[in-house]
């Protein structure tokens, strides 16, 4: 439907989530709506006092409703609908908002520009539509678009993933006029590599001519095609970083684990490193 769900970015955030959002949009054809939560605890004896809680509930609320709606008049974007959530868990609303009214990509600031907090693993771990989280890291401001793919899997489920990773990839990509690259790991422990009992050469270029069609139905040039060995989580790293990637987009598979939803260790080790502005598709199990 094209709609973005852009979460405000909380005080003293690193990056304007709704000035990129909207700007975003704007290079997408999106129609965003602004949505800014805010949640805050009575102490003392006063705690249970509903009548005080229900004045300060409104009172927080609007005072973030009319700096949000300043922010958006200094942006010329008066006209874009802002939510104001009052809610204790972020994630639980937005992502059962997003799914349920139609929206087709959520965009957070990370607080951080060096990690991620609970909220944002939250976020990942729940959404059902594409979640962008951005950061204005300096390592991320080359002209390139860097995609994770498997192209060795035989998981149906996988390729999928693939596929909807390509075709997101190559819509930001043309949408921000940046480059596209794409990333295949072939995982080889480090323990393997240091034996010196594989030729990695032959096995870089046997991976070139065994997924040579699905390379050339991608549509990259050859110097944008990487496919390296070692653990994804430092291979991927060491090449954004070699690429100075604005733009890292990656499937994550969610599961619902003994101890909750979960997206694997793999993907959880490769998001921890990464520092450029992460594009999150989600598939469900």
């Amino acid at each position: 439907m094209n709609k973005m769900f852009v979460i405000a970015q909380m005080e003293r955030a690193h990056t304007d989530a709704v000035a990129h959002g909207l700007a975003l949009a704007k290079q997408l054809n999106k129609q965003a709506e602004v949505f800014a939560y805010t949640y805050a605890y009575l102490s003392g004896a006063d705690r249970d006092n509903p009548r005080l809680g229900g004045v300060a509930q409104k009172a927080l609320m609007t005072q973030q409703e009319k700096q949000l709606q300043a922010h958006l008049d200094t942006l010329d974007a008066e006209d874009v609908p802002l939510h104001v959530i009052w809610s204790k868990y972020l994630f639980e609303h937005a992502c059962s908002h997003a799914q349920r009214h139609g929206f087709d990509l959520m965009v957070k600031a990370v607080h951080h520009a060096d990690h991620y907090l609970p909220t944002d693993w939250q976020l990942i771990r729940h959404t059902s539509v594409p979640l962008l989280l951005l950061t204005n890291n300096p390592l991320n401001n080359g002209q390139t678009t860097l995609i994770s793919i498997d192209l060795g899997t035989r998981n149906p489920a996988k390729q999928r993933l693939n596929d909807a990773v390509i075709a997101h990839g190559k819509q930001l990509a043309k949408a921000t006029g940046t480059k596209l690259h794409v990333a295949y790991v072939l995982r080889i422990p480090q323990i393997v590599r240091d034996m010196d009992l594989l030729d990695i050469n032959v096995l870089v270029k046997k991976a070139y001519a065994e997924h040579k069609q699905k390379i050339a139905e991608i549509g990259v040039d050859a110097d944008c095609m990487h496919i390296i060995t070692g653990e994804p989580e430092l291979c991927l790293f060491e090449l954004a970083c070699r690429l100075k990637s604005q733009y890292f987009v990656v499937g994550a598979r969610q599961r619902q684990g003994l101890l909750g939803r979960i997206i694997g260790n793999t993907a959880e080790e490769i998001l921890s490193r990464m520092r450029s502005n992460v594009l999150v598709i989600p598939t469900e199990e």
